[in-house]
């Protein structure tokens, strides 16, 4: 199994610390963000790690270098100076994915989940990790059946967080759910995943689980701080 993290996101909500460092190299308890995935991959036993890069671009190998230190090969999919957002990031990253169902998860959130509570292969396209609907995301994403499929629509949502198992399969029809959505036509696409997700919901291709331990989307510099005294104490 190998893993993608994104990495690519300019960081607008975290300025001005993302003025001279993208928002994953961002330290909290002492080490950057991005890395806390990556002793997770390295603890898994996952050895190709995907991340991709468009802000400061390279300032990740200048940090990262090539993985040697987890036990890692690390490869950057660079997307050039505009984001391609999570499909098209996705997507343009899939040559260095392999064949095999990956990891994905985002590089600017922190958790206690263990990762090997992960499937290693998705039921249908996708399997997705749900969490309690923070504050800022009240109304949360998508809803988890008793079944254990994840459906757009429900009577109890929670937040998507950032982290799931895939099939490249998820990426086949891109294309005709996308359809005229912006940056579709775009050389590489840019496009989000969410609506492939919803279309791969609605032929029932998605589980999940909802993990009820500590999970943050440090998306301001206040959860930031937060996030970092919490770590520390």
């Amino acid at each position: 199994m190998n893993a993608l993290i994104f990495a690519a996101g300019l960081g607008e909500r975290m300025r001005p610390l993302t003025d001279t460092t993208p928002k994953p190299l961002l330290r909290v308890a002492g080490k950057p963000l991005i890395v806390w995935h990556l002793d997770k991959f390295a603890a898994l036993g996952i050895e190709h790690v995907v991340i991709n890069t468009s802000w400061l671009a390279e300032q990740f190998p200048d940090v990262l270098g090539d993985g040697t230190r987890w036990g890692l090969h690390i490869h950057y999919s660079h997307e050039g100076p505009r984001p391609l957002e999570t499909g098209g990031g996705m997507w343009h990253a899939r040559h260095l994915l392999g064949d095999a169902p990956f990891i994905a998860v985002n590089g600017d959130i922190w958790s206690n989940l263990d990762y090997a509570s992960l499937p290693r292969e998705p039921l249908g396209d996708a399997h997705l990790v749900l969490v309690d609907n923070p504050e800022h995301n009240p109304s949360g994403d998508f809803a988890l059946a008793g079944d254990g499929s994840v459906q757009s629509e429900g009577a109890h949502r929670l937040t998507f967080a950032g982290i799931g198992v895939y099939r490249q399969g998820l990426l086949d029809d891109w294309r005709e759910v996308i359809a005229a959505a912006p940056g579709a036509d775009e050389t590489p696409p840019r496009f989000k995943l969410a609506p492939l997700l919803r279309a791969a919901m609605a032929r029932g291709e998605v589980s999940g689980q909802h993990h009820r331990g500590r999970w943050t989307d440090v998306g301001t510099p206040k959860r930031l701080a937060q996030l970092d005294a919490a770590l520390r104490r």
